[in-house]
């Protein structure tokens, strides 16, 4: 049976949302806050009037009646918050009997963001001492996981290239060409330029030093020995790190930001064989070789300096290079490169698994990597200067 006009106007009236009201009413002699109807998003503009209304004239004391509030949002559960402050919020929410669970709940959690974004008070200070104990913790924590970290994922790569290894059909041979155009052939030309002129202020400095104690010929041995086992390598390592390192970073910290680190996983693939072993066996081959070019460049830098300020011929040059400079330098400088290589690409590479996925998030990794690989490689090379000094090498 089909409904009257009249009937169908009256059920519509009473299912639309009534406006929701506060007002302060007298109740058994005293002043009551009587809170009804729809507190929702929808007559948010007319009830922030009315709080503003009635904030001056609650007090701390009166009494709260919200049996009559039928509706409760979030943009009302915030102007309720602001009407009644805090402490009555609190005792309000205390009662059990005077709000539905639904509601309780959600005014319970926008109270509590609310209230969270208050300052916090300020600690009570500390002593100079405690403050600096507790500084020196957090920096060894924070150094703790980076050694871990580093160390857990120098040890993924290492079973990742062993499981792989025994596969040649897995090997990402054209990955391998791309980053060793990246990595070696592009970084040629710096390397090469920076290394010659290192190459050639050595020379000047050992010329200029040396002149004075009549040995200006012992400036040669001074370049070949520099370059041949520190200078060459260390330089070309230095600026890898700073070239490749934040590439790496920056490259997969991006592809994380996206959520293509995801989408490799979801494809049944393994970002550290599809990403990682590429670029270190790319940066394996290309630093060894940079080292190579690098030393030749220095040596070429202080052959010239001695032709114009010593009148020493590059024949001259070569052969003294050949007669007192054994070969064991020049291999103890190629055996470090392997290994800065190696820490070059793992830490670029970690780091941009460490991204979170925003654009500040790869700068800073980007930075820390770059900082990172540059670091360790002094260290090693320290290292490994104390440990041929022992070895007599």
């Amino acid at each position: 049976m089909a409904q009257r006009p009249e009937q169908s106007d009256s059920v519509a009236r009473a299912s639309e949302p009534s406006p929701g009201d506060a007002d302060i009413v007298a109740s058994e002699g005293r002043a009551l806050l009587r809170v009804t109807g729809d507190w929702i998003l929808a007559h948010h503009s007319r009830l922030n009037d009315r709080v503003r209304a009635l904030h001056a004239q609650t007090q701390a004391d009166m009494p709260v009646d919200v049996a009559g509030l039928s509706s409760l949002d979030t943009a009302g559960a915030g102007l309720l918050h602001a009407l009644l402050g805090a402490e009555r919020v609190a005792a309000l929410l205390a009662d059990g009997a005077a709000l539905p669970p639904a509601q309780r709940a959600l005014l319970r959690a926008v109270a509590e963001a609310i209230e969270g974004r208050e300052p916090a008070p300020a600690a009570a200070g500390g002593s100079a001492l405690g403050d600096v104990l507790a500084h020196v913790g957090q920096a060894t924590l924070v150094f703790w996981r980076h050694v871990s970290g580093l160390t857990g994922f120098i040890g993924l790569i290492l079973e990742t290239a062993l499981r792989v290894a025994l596969q040649p059909r897995r090997w990402r041979v054209t990955a391998l060409v791309a980053n060793l155009e990246r990595t070696g052939l592009d970084a040629v030309p710096i390397i090469a330029l920076l290394t010659f002129l290192v190459g050639a202020v050595v020379a000047f400095l050992g010329a200029t030093v040396l002149a004075n104690f009549g040995a200006s010929i012992f400036t040669v041995e001074l370049v070949a020995y520099s370059f041949l086992r520190e200078f060459g390598v260390m330089l070309a390592a230095i600026i890898v790190a700073g070239r490749t390192a934040s590439s790496f970073t920056a490259q997969i910290g991006s592809m994380r930001a996206n959520e293509e680190i995801d989408a490799i996983r979801v494809l049944g693939l393994d970002p550290i064989e599809l990403l990682v072993l590429p670029r270190v066996y790319a940066l394996l081959i290309a630093l060894p070789i940079l080292s190579f070019v690098a030393m030749v460049s220095g040596l070429v830098g202080g052959m010239l300096v001695a032709a114009l300020k010593l009148d020493i011929s590059p024949v001259l040059f070569l052969s003294r290079i050949q007669d007192n400079v054994g070969l064991i330098h020049f291999w103890v400088g190629m055996a470090k490169a392997p290994i800065f290589a190696f820490l070059i690409a793992v830490i670029g590479c970690l780091e941009g698994f460490r991204v979170q996925g925003s654009a500040q998030s790869v700068g800073e990794h980007t930075t820390s990597a770059v900082v990172q690989s540059i670091f360790v490689v002094i260290v090693v090379d320290a290292i490994a200067a104390l440990f041929c000094m022992e070895m007599g090498w």
